[in-house]
């Protein structure tokens, strides 16, 4: 049976994210932006964790870790590259290793970039990946320690994944990065029609947050930068990938 995923939000744009095994009543928490949502979801649920998966070691990942494990002693995962950083692990992973949720294991990957040791979790059962900062919906983290370079390989590896993976990733930016989106591709129909799906969702309330691959491949500036369409968009026609990537992510960065 897949793992049943929650969204929570959290502070003013974050998510965090549970993973329940129904069968075994494992429950993993995918980063911890504030303790109160995510342990009022648990709560409400009934459920224990069992798991906590860290992606990186920005605050507004790891901050409400203390106060959720007062109330859930679960065992903290985290990148044994940022272990320095990280709230003190129980586990600590290298990209190539798994995690076990319940009766599901995890591919532990390399996405840095925006931090040098960020690090994504596939559960390739669920055809799910938690991104966290690095492949965001419409977007992807900035480069803050990485190089472009770095990142157009970790964005590539998740674009690599099956067309019908679930992207659970760590904000709500959707809207504003359809705007910039629409810079690069404004003819692209998928891409408009996303922008208006978006609109609407969170005219009511709604996350756009997980999001499905396929769309991200459709029309997410920063997986397309091999596209021809996009290079002649931005005058770059032949260029390699990662220097077009380089291109977009310092436009966004401007915007």
């Amino acid at each position: 049976m897949p793992l049943e995923i929650v969204t929570i939000p959290c502070l003013s744009d974050n998510y965090a994210f549970l993973a329940h095994d129904a069968d075994t009543g494992d429950t993993a928490l995918v980063d911890v932006p504030e303790a109160t949502p995510i342990l009022a979801e648990l709560d409400r649920r009934g459920w224990r964790l069992s798991h906590v998966l860290l992606t990186h070691h920005h605050w507004d990942h790891v901050q409400g870790l203390k106060e959720v494990l007062a109330r859930h002693p679960a065992r903290v995962i985290g990148n044994a590259a940022e272990a320095d950083r990280l709230p003190p692990l129980d586990v600590a992973v290298s990209p190539g290793d798994t995690v076990t949720v319940g009766g599901e294991s995890a591919e532990v990957i390399d996405v840095g970039g925006h931090t040098l040791g960020h690090i994504a979790y596939y559960f390739p059962q669920s055809r799910v990946v938690f991104t966290g900062d690095s492949l965001m919906a419409l977007g992807c983290g900035r480069v803050f320690e990485g190089t472009p370079q770095q990142m157009w390989d970790s964005l590539s590896r998740l674009a690599a994944l099956p067309d019908d993976t679930l992207i659970c990733s760590g904000h709500e930016y959707t809207l504003a990065n359809g705007k910039f989106a629409l810079t690069i591709e404004p003819d692209n129909p998928d891409l408009l029609a996303r922008i208006r799906d978006t609109e609407a969702a969170r005219a009511e309330g709604r996350p756009t947050v997980p999001s499905l691959l396929s769309l991200e491949k459709a029309t997410n500036p920063f997986l397309r930068a091999a596209l021809p369409q996009v290079q002649r968009n931005l005058g770059m026609e032949g260029a390699p990938p990662a220097e077009v990537f380089a291109e977009i992510r310092a436009r966004k960065d401007d915007f």
